[in-house]
């Protein structure tokens, strides 16, 4: 008698089934994004982000006990400035939104893991992530610009910083910049396969960081290439970064997996915007359940090989994980 493979023997039942799961989603994974702006008494829910706010800095107390208690462990900071320039001058200014938003924070919670995007797009008069020579962005003028942020973050008191603009050379213009004023201990995130994705959409309506002319295909990576994600990752880790990055997720599965088989690093993936507000439109239609298709979405970038998920889920997803 020829006998029949059967998989399935390992499937009767819940309890054998999680004894054989090979992927596990935890709350610990999350970073969750936090959007401040100036003013006060501000508790604004972000039209393109449904279920995420804009906060004054007055009003982040509730949240970030809220976040606390859900037990996420990390944040990642966005600022909205009053003011913009040709040089988003505001993004280093040492009293600038986000900086006082690290300081009130660690005043809540000074456990609380804050981690800062560095980028200048939300700070720039043209909405572009550098200094614009001649229509263009000028590279290695821009990582001076770039260092100062990191440094002016990192005194108000990130614990790592996170720079998201895909300059050439920003991360050990970073690294450098913090080693010197004895920061050695402070981590560096670097999103360092960054695609310019259309999935950007909601963030850039969130941040009001749409550039005012062109595009970003100059320093953001063609979605068509996934050797050159290597490529980029690899030489972020040359330049002193701790943890690695892929921007967006879930279109990018594969080479979340290809970096973490080719690399032993820590790895990020960044479950964006887009990605986000789609799935947020479809369970207010009724189209889908939410919470399945959230954990199932979130599962999949930990089982591509991703160690941390920036997401706007993370609230949501917490909450459902202890129900599990």
């Amino acid at each position: 008698m020829k006998l029949i493979n059967r998989p399935r023997r390992l499937r009767k039942n819940t309890a054998i089934r999680n004894l054989i799961r090979e992927t596990a989603l935890n709350v610990n994974d999350f970073i969750y994004p936090l959007f401040v702006v100036e003013g006060e008494g501000i508790k604004k829910e972000i039209e393109s982000l449904s279920n995420n706010y804009h906060f004054s800095i007055d009003r982040l107390k509730n949240e970030i006990n809220e976040i606390t208690d859900l037990g996420i462990q990390a944040v990642m900071l966005f600022g909205l400035p009053d003011k913009k320039d040709a040089c988003g001058s505001e993004a280093y200014n040492d009293d600038g939104i986000v900086q006082r938003a690290i300081r009130e924070i660690k005043k809540i919670n000074k456990d609380l893991l804050v981690a800062t995007d560095i980028c200048m797009c939300q700070y720039t008069d043209h909405g572009h992530c550098g200094i614009i020579k001649e229509d263009y962005v000028d590279n290695d003028e821009t990582l001076k610009y770039l260092a100062q942020i990191a440094l002016s973050h990192v005194k108000a008191g990130a614990d790592m910083v996170a720079p998201s603009d895909m300059m050439d050379g920003r991360i050990a213009a970073i690294r450098n910049i913090l080693d010197e004023n004895g920061y050695t201990e402070i981590a560096v995130m670097a999103y360092s396969a960054k695609y310019a994705s259309a999935f950007y959409g909601p963030f850039r309506a969130a941040a009001n960081s749409v550039p005012g002319f062109g595009d970003r295909k100059t320093y953001q990576m063609d979605p068509a290439n996934s050797d050159e994600a290597l490529r980029e990752v690899e030489l972020d880790i040359e330049e002193g970064a701790d943890i690695v990055m892929v921007k967006p997720a879930l279109s990018y599965l594969d080479v979340i997996r290809r970096i973490k088989d080719n690399y032993n690093m820590p790895l990020a993936a960044y479950n964006v915007s887009g990605e986000y507000a789609m799935i947020k439109a479809a369970a207010k239609l009724g189209l889908i359940d939410e919470k399945r298709i959230v954990l199932e979405k979130l599962l999949s970038m930990k089982r591509a090989g991703a160690d941390i998920i920036i997401t706007y889920h993370a609230k949501d997803a917490a909450k459902w994980l202890k129900e599990e």
